[in-house]
């Protein structure tokens, strides 16, 4: 397994973050003692130019490159490099005002006035040439410039909007994709409440102020809005690419699974992925343990995107300012975070931001730079520590996950179950469900993908797709083979009910062929009141059954679980088929846990997965694993509060220090260990 360097001209983990020069040109003493503390830091990058639109393009035509040549020649001297952002995620006033089309409309049609950010039009040709000057500017300039090492583009896309031009452009979109109305009524089941579409200009985007009940439209509508964000994100990589071919790009992603947008699709023509991550710690224990399991989660999933390293391009140094309550991060704390992301894939550690901002909505975000504007707080120091180990790890950059098994989790799929009016009215909980087979995993030390339908099967021992509602024929046929060859296939309840455009599959559940491949037929499901409960037996010990119980029939499965209550007592509760070369497991219930974390262990023991370090991980410690192919670099993490002793049969080389820790490693709390073989 090669390496894969992300930034070839810089092959270091890249310690900084986002750094904002415009606003404070009325201090050159700040810029200056910036530089002084960049280096104190022990930082070797900076994110330049986000939010610096109005500071570079004072008037339309007028450009002001002064403050940036400084900041691009600073940066530089005191030995570091710049990811150059391109400013479109705040345009400046003068833009709104002469081109109001750049403005979006909300989902009531009404076109927004200038405010926030975000708030911008991605199909808006004013918008798009405005952006394409702006980047081409930087581009010429600083295409020469040995500070730069990439792009960053735009900043956390997002958002959608319901203007003529975007109408139109969703319009233009459906037709390309289903070719004629006649397929797209089909498609769409528009003849349900006699909504069939006669002309593509009756279409318009979902809003409460026409419809709302036809359910692919509004995941198309949602597709569409993916589709045209990451289409506008990639007319800016073409203007900076065009002059800066050899200069990877990137942009950020909000963290938490954010909903509004197709990662995968936004992530299609990057050159890596890039993450945003602001863990809510609590400062307890066993708390912190299920923040970082849910935050290691993110970090797999955004590794999978372009399968190599990836950035985290911001976190928060201390506190943010925009959660419900704001606690300080624990001494220790934001050491064990940047590491974390390192041992999931990222070769960076970078913050929002350098120096605080003196003024407006983030003005009380942690910072590296606090307002006191010296080195003399903890957290300049924690940071200074996290640089200081950073440092040692340039052997690891470029070096990646060894995963046997894999998650799905799939956004079209999410949106789909969240749009059926069935099952439970509100949540159906699809992040918890992905997150609850993934818990016995990290806990296990089990490095662990996270990938997306189109994604290649084969590298996989075990594959779990829990909630895989929305499954087309392609996708159905893509899991027969991949049974069929030899691996092994574990889905849930709602598996395989619709197709990719929402249609129920006929023929009964699971459809796309998978019913002879689970060897079960699923008759109906039961959805459970908060407080109801069924009991199910397997194996003599009893589970509890929650929300969902699907009431499901053996045709060839063998039983392993039969539900104990209800009318359905006695019926099966989960289920294993053996198919081809392989075996498909279903799991016909929501459990509290208990039997996913047995299932879980069953399908490791069965494909011999074991984690890459060799003894017993306790609770709320675990281990992950990076590799070049030859040498394996494994990360201790204690998530604790106390001291932990590990107890390993082999011999390990701590990365950072040489030292041969062999019989036990200790942990101190909240720190990470990184040792190699």
């Amino acid at each position: 397994m090669e390496k894969k360097y992300i930034i070839p001209k810089f092959k270091h983990m890249l310690h900084g973050g986002d750094y904002n020069p415009d606003q404070w040109q009325a201090y050159p003493e700040v810029l200056e003692e910036d530089m002084r503390l960049f280096k104190l830091a022990n930082c070797n990058e900076m994110s330049l130019g986000i939010f610096a639109w109005a500071a570079l393009e004072p008037e339309e035509g007028k450009f002001d490159f002064s403050f940036m040549d400084k900041a691009m020649d600073d940066i530089y001297k005191a030995g570091g490099r710049v990811i150059l952002a391109t400013p479109s995620a705040a345009r400046p006033q003068w833009l709104a005002e002469k081109y109001p089309e750049v403005l979006r409309c909300n989902e009531r049609f009404e076109r927004m006035s200038f405010g926030r950010r975000h708030n911008h039009c991605y199909t808006s040709p004013a918008y798009r040439e405005k952006t394409a000057i702006i980047n081409t500017k930087l581009a010429e300039r600083y295409k020469d410039h040995p500070a730069l090492i990439a792009w960053h583009i735009s900043n956390e896309l997002s958002g959608e909007c319901y203007c003529p031009l975007c109408c139109q452009a969703f319009r233009d979109w459906l037709k390309e994709k289903y070719g004629t109305l006649d397929n797209l009524n089909h498609s769409w089941w528009s003849t349900f409440w006699a909504h069939t579409y006669t002309d593509w200009n009756q279409i318009l985007p979902p809003s409460p102020m026409g419809e709302t009940s036809v359910h692919a439209l509004r995941i198309d509508w949602r597709r569409f809005v993916s589709h045209q964000t990451a289409d506008f994100m990639e007319s800016e990589i073409a203007t900076v690419k065009a002059i800066t071919p050899d200069i990877p790009v990137t942009t950020n992603m909000i963290p938490g699974f954010y909903n509004a947008v197709d990662y995968r699709r936004l992530n299609k023509n990057v050159d890596f992925a890039s993450q945003d991550m602001y863990p809510q710690w609590k400062g307890r224990d066993p708390d912190d343990a299920n923040v970082a399991m849910y935050a290691a989660l993110q970090y797999d999933t955004a590794r999978c995107f372009k399968h190599k390293p990836f950035l985290l391009m911001e976190s928060a140094p201390g506190l943010v300012n925009w959660f419900q309550y704001n606690k300080l991060m624990r001494p220790g704390v934001l050491e064990q975070a940047s590491l974390q992301a390192v041992a999931h894939g990222a070769d960076s550690a970078q913050y929002f931001q350098f120096r605080k901002s003196r003024g407006s909505a983030e003005k009380f975000h942690g910072a590296v730079v606090d307002h006191v504007g010296d080195e003399t707080p903890r957290l300049f120091r924690e940071v200074q520590q996290v640089g200081k180990r950073l440092a040692a790890l340039d052997e690891i950059v470029g070096t990646m996950a060894d995963a046997k098994i894999a998650l799905v989790h799939d956004w079209s799929n999410k949106w789909a179950i969240d749009e059926a009016q069935g099952f439970q009215k509100g949540d159906k909980r699809v992040i918890p469900t992905l997150e609850s087979f993934y818990k016995p995993l990290w806990k296990r030390g089990i490095d662990t993908d996270v990938i997306g339908f189109e994604d290649d099967f084969s590298p996989y021992s075990v594959i779990i797709a829990p909630m895989l509602y929305t499954v087309s024929e392609e996708l159905g046929e893509k899991l027969k083979n991949y049974v069929k060859n030899g691996g092994t296939l574990l889905c849930t309840y709602m598996t395989a009910m619709v197709d990719e455009n929402d249609l129920c599959h006929l023929g009964g559940f699971p459809g796309a062929g998978l019913k002879e491949v689970f060897g079960i037929w699923n008759e109906e499901i039961d959805t459970l009141y908060p407080e109801d409960t069924v009991p199910v037996t397997a194996d003599g010990k009893t589970y509890t059954a929650v929300d969902y119980c699907e009431v499901i029939h053996a045709r060839g499965a063998e039983v392993l679980a039969t539900y104990d209550g209800e009318f359905y007592k006695g019926m099966p509760a989960a289920t294993v088929n053996s198919y081809g070369s392989g075996k498909a497991y279903y799991l016909a219930f929501r459990d509290k846990g208990d039997f996913t974390d047995m299932m879980v262990e069953r399908l490791l023991a069965e494909k011999n997965i074991a984690s890459a370090f060799d003894g017993a991980l306790p609770q709320g410690v675990t281990a992950h694993s990076r590799t070049d192919g030859d040498t394996t670099y494994l990360f201790l993490e204690n998530f604790t509060a106390s001291e932990q002793t590990l107890s390993t049969a082999l011999c390990w080389t701590d990365v950072e220090s040489g030292e041969k820790l062999c019989g036990t490693i200790t942990l101190a709390p909240h720190k990470t260990v990184i040792i190699k073989k």
